[in-house]
Parts: C-alpha cells; sequence; structure tokens
C-alpha cells in the first residue's frame, strides 16, 4: 500500500512538472499589428481575431480601405512610429517595402518578428502574399488563403470570359498629381482584366507614375478617364480639360480605394471597372 501512494505521489508530481514544462515551451499568443493598408486587407482575411492587436491609421478610411467596415472592430495605430505600433505588445508586425527602413529597423531591434508585403504589382503576386503570411500565422490561416485564392482565380476566369470577345476601351486614370500611371501600376493591372487599353502604357511607353507627356496627350484617342470617388479637380489640370474639349470623354468613377488596391481585393475592382465599360456583357444579371 505504501508502496502504490509513493508511486501515485511520485506519478502526480511528474505529471504537475511535465504540464509545466510544457506551458512554459507553449509559444505566446500571436499578436499582430499591420502598418499598411494593403497589409490590414491580407491580414483581415487570414486571421484569428483575437490575433490582431492592431490595424494601421488609414484602415477604417474608405477612401484608402476595401476593408474599412470590418476595421472598424479592431484597434489601429494612431501614427506611424516604432513606440506606438509596440505600445500594442506585438509578437509579428506587417510592414511593406515602402516603409519607412528606419522604422523597420526599430522594430526589429526590439526583438518582434517582421514580415514585408514587397511583391503586390499582379494577382498574382498578391496571391502569393496571401500564401506567404498564412504560413506566418499558422493555425487555419492556410486554409482560408487557399479558399481565397481559388475564389479569386474563378471570378477572373469568368471575367475573362466575359470579354473575351471585346474592344479594349482607350482608358487613362488621370490625376492632379501631374503624373500618369503607366506600365506596372496597379491601373495598368485593372485595365488589363477589365477591358481597358491603358494608353499611358500601351501609347505613351511610360513605365511606373511618369510625368505627363502633355502635347501628346492631346493625340491620344482616350474614350473614359477612370477616376476615385467624386473628385472633379483633374478637370482643371492640364491637357485634361484640353483633351475634354476635343473629344467625348466619359468619366468612369469607382470606390476610391480600387484604384490603388495592392491585394487580393483587387477582383473587386477589375469586376466594378468591367461593369461600367461592359454592361452589355452583364445585361440581365444583377450585381
Amino acid at each position: 500500500m505504501r508502496a502504490l501512494l509513493a508511486f501515485l505521489v511520485l506519478f502526480a508530481a511528474g505529471a504537475l512538472t511535465s504540464r509545466a514544462s510544457a506551458s512554459a515551451a507553449a509559444p505566446a499568443p500571436l499578436r499582430v499589428v499591420s502598418q499598411s493598408v494593403g497589409t490590414d486587407e491580407l491580414l483581415l482575411a487570414l486571421a484569428e481575431p483575437a490575433q490582431i492587436a492592431a490595424l494601421s491609421h488609414l484602415a477604417r478610411d474608405p477612401q484608402f480601405s476595401a476593408v474599412a467596415e470590418e476595421a472598424a472592430a479592431f484597434p489601429r495605430i494612431s501614427s506611424g512610429d516604432a513606440e506606438t505600433i509596440l505600445r500594442h505588445r506585438p509578437t509579428l508586425v506587417l510592414f511593406t517595402d515602402f516603409s519607412r527602413a528606419e522604422l523597420v529597423a526599430q522594430v526589429r531591434r526590439s526583438g518582434v518578428r517582421i514580415w514585408t508585403f514587397d511583391r503586390y504589382g499582379s494577382l498574382a503576386e498578391a496571391h502569393a502574399a496571401l500564401r506567404s503570411l498564412a504560413a506566418e500565422l499558422g493555425g487555419e490561416a492556410p486554409a482560408r488563403a487557399e479558399a481565397l485564392i481559388a475564389a479569386g482565380e474563378a471570378r477572373v476566369a469568368a471575367l475573362q470570359a466575359r470579354l473575351a470577345e471585346r474592344r479594349r476601351v482607350p482608358a487613362l486614370a488621370p490625376t492632379t498629381y501631374g503624373v500618369i500611371a503607366g506600365r506596372g501600376t496597379t491601373f495598368d493591372d485593372l485595365c488589363i482584366h477589365a477591358g481597358a487599353d491603358n494608353l499611358a502604357s500601351s501609347l505613351g511607353r511610360l513605365e511606373g507614375f511618369a510625368r505627363l507627356p502633355t502635347e501628346a496627350m492631346l493625340a491620344w484617342p482616350v474614350e473614359v478617364f477612370v477616376v476615385g470617388g467624386e473628385s472633379g479637380e483633374f478637370q482643371h489640370v492640364t491637357p485634361y480639360p484640353q483633351m475634354m474639349a476635343r473629344r467625348s470623354i466619359r468619366v468612369v468613377r469607382l470606390a476610391p480605394w480600387m484604384l490603388g488596391c495592392v491585394s487580393h481585393r483587387r477582383v473587386d475592382a477589375y469586376e466594378a471597372l468591367a461593369r461600367e465599360l461592359h454592361p452589355e456583357a452583364f445585361a440581365g444579371e444583377t450585381e
């Protein structure tokens, strides 16, 4: 009997020690801070709510964010300095390749893990970012990423089938900044998928955001100006009023965030612009 009691005491002590060791070895709960709108959109699509420590300061702004309503349920960083980010006690911080280098270095020196969204020129690259971030998050995130990717690819394939026989509509994205979106921009990607011809790329041979070739643009056969929201200020910037005086140019207005979207949510923009440019392809359907 004494031997049995001694065994039970030793077993219980061993069990307690094992549980304590397991508890000590268990990783700290993941707490993620996102520093940009693009990473906000990826994070909200993949993470468990409890994993989200804070989103970017623009996360709730529908001018920039595709997830403004969803983001309202989470804290956001009020400014883009390391102290503010670290105040949320993150174990992982999401940056982009255009985040300030000194900020990234400060957060890294604090011992916090960093993930960088640095390739986003195409939907394929946005999908690769989903997979990469999902691997960092673990749990159900990889499965969510694959489901999102499959759904996005199916939507793009369906859209391509609708637009396959349709003429690409000559288009530009005017701004008030003295530059225009050429090849390799999110607007160019949008045009490729929505049945538009970005003349800054095809005629202007412009790369990225380039200075306006004002005189050349007057001869471009543009049919549509694509802008975000209700902004009409571009109509006072040369050469846009002169172009509109020479030919009839329709202004298509999308949700402002759609023109600069770098995440998987760009598929929403593809569909929205395609509906504006090719309504006959969607005849009989409701959005």
